[in-house]
């Protein structure tokens, strides 16, 4: 009789899911609540995805910290957070931390990002070349200032590794706290070329609207021999489809949750039809673009 009675207590926990301590809603691939890391450069397409999975899934909740690069990658690595977004993949260093304790890591693109260079709209000058970034960046003579959105985000990152340098010379590189403190700069300041993700510059940055209207999105063309190297480009979704834009990279939802929970559905979610269709009305390039739905009806009516 023992024996029988510890059977159906088993089968009653294995039946039975996973549950938030906090709200005691059951955790499946729509509900529960995740713990997710965001790069602030790329946040403001997340937090959309967010809201609108939210609505169609209410009993999903999110705790979401929002950071440059640089500060909320050692929260992921160690073992605090186990989503991360970000407009990159983990080293190989970085994915020993998960791969020693046989944690399987599940890195999907779900977009398609691009580094926008931006100036003030009273400027006539509103082109600029790949190499003349290099330059201002290992510190050749230049009268061009640069200014990013943080000293510690990933757009730094990605101009560091693109002029293969360890620091940034100390003349006419600057940093600020945000994205959104680098639009109020440039507005405000002709000097000053402004370096932050093409999401922070769309109209649906409402609460800056005064000062994106006194800035514009610079032309980049590329080295010789490589793409984007005909004409200057800028990031317009177009060009971040087609990858002609010279600073283009993938934003990617890394999960190691090591269970089928919200983080894997919210990841499978970020690539449906829906989530993607979020992506093309942001202006980022969708990872994969949705075929047109053909009304036959219509259709034969003409």
């Amino acid at each position: 009789m023992k024996n029988i009675l510890f059977i159906f207590m088993v089968l009653a926990l294995i039946s039975c899911k996973r549950k938030d301590k906090s709200t005691g809603v059951k955790e499946t691939r729509t509900s529960g609540t995740m713990r997710m890391l965001v790069d602030e450069s790329v946040s403001p397409i997340v937090l959309k995805q967010i809201d609108i999975f939210k609505l169609d899934y209410p009993e999903a909740k999110f705790e979401t910290t929002i950071k440059p690069e640089e500060k909320i990658i050692a929260a992921f690595l160690n073992d605090s957070v186990r989503v991360i977004v970000m407009p990159r993949l983990l080293s190989k260093q970085e994915e020993k931390y998960y791969n020693q304790r046989g944690i399987k890591i599940n890195s999907i693109r779900f977009a398609i990002d691009g580094i926008a260079l931006i100036t003030n709209k009273d400027n006539i000058d509103s082109t600029i070349t790949v190499k003349e970034v290099v330059d201002v960046l290992q510190g050749r003579n230049s009268d061009k200032k640069l200014v990013f959105d943080n000293a510690y985000s990933s757009t730094f990152q990605y101009f560091k590794h693109l002029a293969n340098i360890s620091q940034f010379p100390a003349k006419n590189v600057y940093s600020k706290n945000s994205s959104n403190e680098v639009i109020k700069l440039v507005a405000q300041d002709k000097n000053f070329i402004g370096i932050l993700g093409v999401n922070w510059i769309s109209e649906q940055n409402t609460e800056m609207a005064q000062y994106l209207a006194q800035v514009k999105m610079m032309g980049v063309k590329n080295d010789k021999g490589k793409v984007g190297s005909d004409k200057f480009y800028k990031p317009t979704q177009e060009n971040l489809i087609n990858g002609v834009y010279p600073f283009l990279r993938n934003v990617n939802i890394i999960e190691c949750e090591g269970r089928d929970g919200l983080g894997t559905g919210f990841a499978t979610w970020l690539r449906s039809q829906r989530g993607q269709l979020i992506v093309l009305k942001s202006g980022l390039g969708p990872h994969k673009l949705m075929p047109r739905e053909i009304n036959l009806t219509k259709e034969s009516n003409k």
